[in-house]
């Protein structure tokens, strides 16, 4: 079969289609024949090595975390599926921008459901799990306000979204050109990053600061600056690690990676379906054009998710 792979660490535009072996069920595996596959920014760590203290890497890796397809073959002990069967799910390191890859059954997997075509289900597994996680760790309740940092990225508007329908007040980082898009997910407000000063601005907003503060985008000291925007004793989190001291009382939670609980995909997958979850799909590519995806997700703002889909 074809698949995208990098041989070692690398740059980006190094990445190429190669052969490699048809996978087979384990025992307690199912294989997907792919019809989409979704990037994250993790796929580029591990790509060139940024990521390799947290996420070492076996090559050769074949690229990508998020697919949608078709169940092709079952391993021995898998009960709830069957060949021909529609999924989506997060493989890891199996690779998803291949022709097949390797699941295993467990939170991380789900059935499509009827009206979820593979394109969309591809962008949900990381980016939708990893905001429902963040969400959860830090306990944003109905009533309370939010200021999400990255919002048009893959988890940001996925973030925005299930804010929202948690009953919360949405502060969104947004370009004035992605400003009523990211208000018809569900932000009150929102905060142009590239022209105003986005605590202060914020502030503005809910002088008293924030309930919680969600940051896609800054690591390190760049968390502590964001958690000016928070009230004291408020909270912060962030998938990425700063200072386990904000000041103000202000309570970080650090999440490296998502933990998925039993039926957060399915959720995911159920409202894409029915429409009360919206999946932006920021660019779209040909298998034959994998190389130029990841080059392309990595260089350019794109609002949403890529998608590379396979025949």
């Amino acid at each position: 079969m074809k698949a995208l792979v990098a041989t070692e660490y690398q740059a980006l535009d190094r990445l190429a289609l190669a052969d490699r072996p048809m996978p087979s069920a384990g025992p307690g595996e199912l294989v997907l024949k792919v019809e989409a596959a979704a990037l994250n920014p993790l796929d580029l760590a591990l790509v060139t090595g940024a990521a390799r203290e947290l996420y070492p890497v076996r090559h050769p890796l074949v690229v990508g975390m998020d697919v949608a397809g078709t169940v092709e073959e079952v391993g021995a002990g898998v009960v709830g599926y069957a060949p021909g069967d529609p999924v989506l799910a997060f493989v890891g390191q199996a690779g998803a921008v291949a022709e097949y890859t390797v699941a295993a059954p467990g939170p991380r997997l789900a059935p499509r459901p009827p009206g979820l075509d593979a394109v969309r289900a591809a962008a949900l597994p990381e980016s939708g799990m990893t905001a429902v996680c963040l969400l959860r760790a830090v306990g944003l309740r109905a009533g309370e306000s939010v200021l999400v940092v990255g919002a048009t990225g893959g988890i940001g508007l996925y973030a925005v979204q299930l804010a929202h329908s948690l009953g919360a007040r949405v502060i969104a980082t947004a370009t004035a050109q992605d400003a009523a898009y990211v208000r018809e997910l569900g932000a009150a407000d929102t905060v142009d990053y590239r022209e105003r000063d986005v605590v202060q601005e914020t502030l503005t907003l809910v002088p008293a600061g924030v309930d919680v503060v969600v940051d896609l985008v800054n690591r390190g000291d760049g968390l502590a600056e964001s958690a000016r925007a928070a009230r004291p004793g408020g909270r912060l989190v962030s998938p990425l690690y700063g200072p386990p001291d904000l000041g103000r009382e202000v309570s970080p939670v650090y999440i490296g990676s998502f933990t998925s609980e039993p039926g957060d995909l399915e959720s995911l997958a159920r409202r894409a379906a029915d429409g009360t979850l919206r999946v932006e799909i920021g660019a779209r590519y040909p298998f034959a054009e994998a190389v130029t995806a990841v080059t392309d997700f990595a260089t350019k703002h794109i609002r949403g998710k890529v998608v590379v889909t396979v025949p």
